[in-house]
């Protein structure tokens, strides 16, 4: 297998721990992430004044030579498909697209194919990200299978760790468009009694709690107060249906990027998402509150009424900000249209 070698110089004032020396020093060029860098420690793969260093924690002096030794990115298992995709943008470094719900977005055990990444790699053929040592698009974030909406996807390495540095940092900005059952407003006194939730200016919900994977039912997510990972949503009231008012469509914007973050959310606080398998439990409208209609579309609604619509972050390679917005899908706008009507 191909290989290739990254050198350069320890700077002044080193930390104290190898990989985070590396991280600070090594070519931005090179795109390696510090936790690429810990798993090229351990196997071998740096050499510090000629000698190969296994310990991360080691330390190293200003200006000691490192080399970092580097395979060709081998090539993926997962075979590319002729999927259509809803391309919103592309250049040479990333591609925008506008995911339909039904689609799941990485190859797992239950679905092997059919997927996102399947698309991708018909659709960008040898123009894809290495990271990680595996020659595959450069998945950065993820939407679940039954929601709608855009993701960015990386091409190349450095794209990848320029992107996936704004969302662990939280900068990237996403907001979403659903439909929720009741209406999440700062006068309802029951909202005001739940932990973890308040009300910000401008009758913002914002919802502040760990999340972590249920206990019992591995597929699902679950609020906790200790432990777990800091979750933070926020969302408000874009329109209200019913005589009174049964189901809401929502804003909501992410703090934080959790799996399946703004369906436990919004189930936390009493109003899980229509349609939402999972979170959103059996809900009975009010008697007369909605047309026989839009009823029965409510509680037929085959997936989380849950759709990204706007994303924005800075490109990884140029600076530039960039911001799109995705539509709402078709099913949404025509069970809005019933709950309208």
């Amino acid at each position: 297998m191909a290989t290739r070698h990254i050198s350069f110089v320890i700077a002044a004032d080193p930390p104290p721990r190898l990989d985070k020396a590396l991280s600070r020093d090594v070519p931005d060029e090179a795109a390696l992430s510090r936790t690429r860098l810990s798993r090229l420690i351990d196997e071998g793969a740096v050499a510090v004044d000629g000698q190969p260093v296994t310990d991360a924690k080691a330390r190293v002096a200003e200006g000691a030579e490192v080399v970092i030794t580097l395979e060709a990115a081998e090539e993926s298992h997962i075979g590319p498909e002729d999927i259509p995709l809803d391309v919103v943008y592309e250049d040479d470094e990333l591609i925008v697209v506008n995911k339909p719900a039904g689609m799941v977005v990485h190859p797992a055990p239950g679905t092997p194919t059919g997927t996102l990444v399947n698309a991708l790699l018909h659709h960008c053929g040898d123009d894809l990200s290495g990271v990680g040592g595996v020659k595959r698009p450069g998945i950065v974030h993820r939407i679940d299978k039954d929601t709608s909406g855009l993701l960015v996807v990386a091409k190349t390495d450095a794209a990848h760790h320029g992107l996936a540095a704004q969302f662990e940092a939280h900068s990237a900005e996403r907001y979403y468009q659903a439909l929720c059952f009741g209406v999440p407003n700062a006068n309802d006194p029951r909202l005001r009694g739940i932990k973890g939730t308040n009300f910000e200016p401008g009758n913002i919900l914002k919802i502040t709690t760990q999340l972590a994977r249920h206990k019992t039912d591995r597929q699902k997510q679950a609020v906790l107060f200790q432990g777990g990972r800091h979750a933070v949503t926020r969302a408000r009231v874009v329109s209200e249906y019913g005589t009174p008012p049964v189901v809401a469509q929502i804003e909501c914007w992410l703090e934080t990027g959790r799996t399946h973050q703004i369906r436990v959310h919004m189930a936390h606080a009493g109003h899980g998402l229509v349609g939402d398998p999972v979170y959103g439990g059996k809900r009975r409208l009010a008697k007369g509150a909605l047309s026989d209609a839009a009823a029965a579309a409510v509680v037929a609604f085959p997936r989380q009424a849950l759709h990204a619509a706007v994303l924005g972050f800075e490109h990884p390679v140029s600076g530039e900000l960039m911001r799109f917005e995705a539509p709402m899908p078709e099913d949404m706008l025509e069970l809005i249209a019933l709950l309208e009507g």
